[in-house]
């Protein structure tokens, strides 16, 4: 050991195939690769990068370990990354009520993207039919994809005014368990774990330093069971991914093809991309040899295949091609994969390439090691893990210990995305709306939003952007809820319309009648859920006289109280009549703007019982009208027969106050010939001679014949000769 053994980094690379040990120093003006050592698993205890046998892993990295602790003496700390396709991403769009309430302040903005966060990260739990799954996924950070207002796309929210705001986030999480698995590896084999980076990011800090990643570029790493990519662009990693499909899919090919033994096609493979012919013993013990160009023609479906997939994935991550992709790991040696990979994303050939340790600057190494792209991932994770470590953070939430992954800036809204808290439920619950119905249209009256969440970082206010550190503590109060829905009529109403009524020889105002639910309101009544208002103008005189607030006038005066057939009936002294520029109307008769109003009242000079039957049944006599001599003459006869203390009374006997009649409807009522002459006066010619002939429509009748309304009657007087 030497002098700078204190500066040594142990950082290991836990693949599927494979546990690659590197031993490095930091010097002044970058790095030297002391040792490396790699071994691949006895068993498939790994499978797409996700540790399924955590013994047999920490088996092989025992070993690894110990090999590496003859020459360089004890390790006991150790820099490893998980993978990036444990990584997971999540899209999530939240809406937000702001009807009333424009938005906002740019705290109530983070609330409403953090709540999107966290409804990705629910949906992240409970997908797969998991029922009440736990969040057991770190958020490691988040991007706004866009901010809606009624729908529509915007730049901004804030001090926006519209009815619905809305964002939509893309969320990346990284599994408890695969860290979790991991330590469990780690410790087994005697190692505590120093710090924590992911592969991605691993590969891109040494291959695309940050002045770079304001460029479109897509990296992949191709390992033996799966590709991990990651895509930057503006100055960030903007996505993460994976693919299932990787060198040994190309492997298998060639085991199925040539018959060889797994670990044969292994080896075969892994030649081809340096020699230009390969000798093979299939399982049945032929040896066999090949040119390159022999080998690679069977297994062009597989690397198809394989370039298929990673560039569909680089679509679905990016939209669009990038401007330029880079290889690394094993599996990037694949034949003809680079050109392949540049036709499907419709990109130059030298767009598209493969980078091994020499594209790492500032790095020297011991011995000299073959520029091959394997070993970029793994000096990528030693030396992302001392620059930019993953660190445990521990902070208190609500009296509970919260432990956070260190990946990104914190805040103290990550903090309350990791304790579980709901965020949505943490804001006030806005009061009550209130339905009503104002002459037939729905009105929605809002009940008063609710307060945000009070929020103390260690007994201070804070806000959900505020940073976070290891040992902070964090109160969170429920925002109090907003009051119900409170308003009166005239709050729901637009301007009233108004008519002009000449009244009296005056001009009066008159104003809408407002009615609740079928009953006289004012403008100041309060309103409840459902109520039904009508603010209308009167339609007709009877609607009319309670605006002119005249009802006395429009009514007849000193009534009396006579019953018929036990029927009680008001009768007045007075005759109230209506006149509507100058023309006789009644209650019902209609009512417009500028009509002129008059109401006359007479004197009547007797109550009869006619009246008062007319005022019940609306007739007490039949009439009818017939032609006598060519003038018209009106005919009536009663209807009723009436009784009045056992004695007979006609239809013109006067009544009194208290007065009871009995009458009964006649079952038949004719008129004859002769009741027309009780109605005429008739002159007898002085000529003795002449008789009198009696005519019905132009024919000769008789004095008791029946006669009907409209008839045409005459009486001549004829000579007896």
């Amino acid at each position: 050991m030497n002098d700078a053994s204190d500066k040594l980094i142990f950082a290991l690379d836990i693949g599927t195939r494979s546990v690659v040990g590197l031993i490095l120093q930091q010097k002044q003006q970058g790095y030297h690769v002391l040792d490396v050592y790699s071994l691949e698993h006895k068993e498939r205890s790994m499978l797409d990068g996700q540790i399924h046998n955590v013994l047999a892993v920490s088996h092989t990295i025992t070993y690894v370990k110990e090999h590496l602790e003859e020459k360089h003496g004890p390790l006991t700390t150790v820099c490893v990354a998980a993978a990036g396709r444990s990584l997971k991403t999540k899209r999530a769009k939240v809406d937000l009520d702001i009807l009333g309430k424009p938005i906002f302040d740019r705290k109530s903005l983070l609330h409403l993207e953090l709540s999107a966060v966290q409804k990705a990260q629910f949906h992240l739990a409970h997908e797969g039919n998991y029922v009440n799954q736990k969040v057991t996924d770190y958020c490691v950070g988040y991007s706004v994809i866009d901010y809606r207002l009624d729908g529509e796309e915007i730049g901004s929210l804030v001090d926006q005014r519209g009815e619905t705001a809305s964002v939509e986030v893309i969320a990346t999480f990284l599994p408890k368990v695969v860290v979790e698995s991991l330590i469990s590896a780690l410790q087994r084999s005697g190692l505590e774990l120093e710090a924590l980076t992911l592969e991605p990011i691993a590969a891109i800090n040494v291959l695309i330093p940050q002045s770079m990643r304001r460029l479109n570029v897509a990296l992949v790493d191709i390992g033996a069971g799966t590709s991990d990519i990651a895509i930057t662009d503006l100055g960030t990693v903007t996505a993460y991914g994976m693919v299932p499909n990787a060198g040994d899919e190309i492997t298998e090919a060639l085991s199925d093809y040539f018959l060889l033994d797994f670990p044969d096609a292994e080896i075969i493979k892994r030649t081809l991309h340096q020699n230009e012919e390969v000798v093979m013993t299939d399982i049945l013990g032929m040896e066999n040899s090949y040119k390159k160009d022999e080998v690679i023609a069977p297994i062009q479906g597989a690397i198809n295949h394989l370039a298929d997939q990673i560039c569909l994935e680089i679509l679905k991550l990016n939209g669009r091609s990038p401007k330029a992709v880079m290889l690394v790991g094993g599996g990037s040696l694949t034949p003809d994969l680079p050109e392949k990979v540049a036709e499907r994303l419709e990109l130059p050939k030298n767009r598209v390439a493969i980078r091994g340790i020499d594209a790492i600057k500032g790095l020297t190494f011991e011995q000299e090691y073959d520029a091959t792209p394997e070993l970029v991932t793994p000096i990528g994770i030693a030396i992302a893990a001392k620059e930019s470590p993953v660190e445990y953070v521990s902070i208190q939430v609500n009296q509970e210990t919260v432990r956070l992954f260190d990946i990104k800036k914190l805040t103290v809204g990550d903090g309350l995305l990791s304790s579980g808290l709901e965020l949505s439920k943490l804001y006030g619950k806005p009061g009550m709306a209130m339905m009503v119905k104002v002459n037939g249209r729905v009105v929605s009256i809002p009940g008063e939003h609710g307060t945000p969440p009070t929020l103390k970082k260690n007994g201070e206010d804070t806000e959900l952007d505020a940073p976070l550190f290891h040992g902070d503590v964090l109160e969170v109060s429920k925002g109090r809820s907003g009051k119900d829905a409170i308003a009166t009529i005239e709050d729901v109403l637009d301007e009233q319309p108004s008519m002009t009524i000449i009244f009296k020889g005056e001009e009066t105002i008159i104003t809408p009648m407002l009615l609740k639910n079928g009953e006289q309101a004012h403008l100041n009544s309060d309103l409840l859920d459902r109520d039904v208002i009508e603010c209308q103008l009167p339609q007709n005189v009877e609607e009319l006289q309670t605006s002119l607030n005249v009802i006395n006038d429009f009514n007849s005066t000193n009534p009396i109280t006579v019953y018929i057939n036990d029927q009680s009936i008001k009768l007045y002294e007075k005759k109230t009549t209506i006149f509507i520029n100058g023309q006789e109307g009644s209650l019902t008769s209609s009512i417009k703007h500028m009509d002129e109003l008059e109401i006359v009242q007479e004197e009547q000079k007797g109550l009869t019982l006619k009246s008062a039957i007319e005022k019940l049944y609306d007739l007490s006599h039949r009439e009818i009208i017939i032609s006598f001599n060519d003038e018209p003459v009106r005919l009536e006869k009663e209807m009723y027969d009436c009784m009045q203390d056992k004695k007979t009374i006609s239809l013109y006997s006067p009544l009194k106050n208290g007065d009871r009649i009995q009458i009964r409807k006649k079952e038949q009522i004719s008129f004859i010939f002769q009741d027309v002459f009780s109605k005429v006066n008739i002159q007898r010619p002085n000529d003795q001679q002449k008789k009198p002939v009696i005519l019905r429509n132009d024919e000769e009748t008789s004095f008791s014949s029946q006669i009907h309304h409209g008839d045409t009657l005459e009486l001549r007087w004829v000579d007896l000769s």
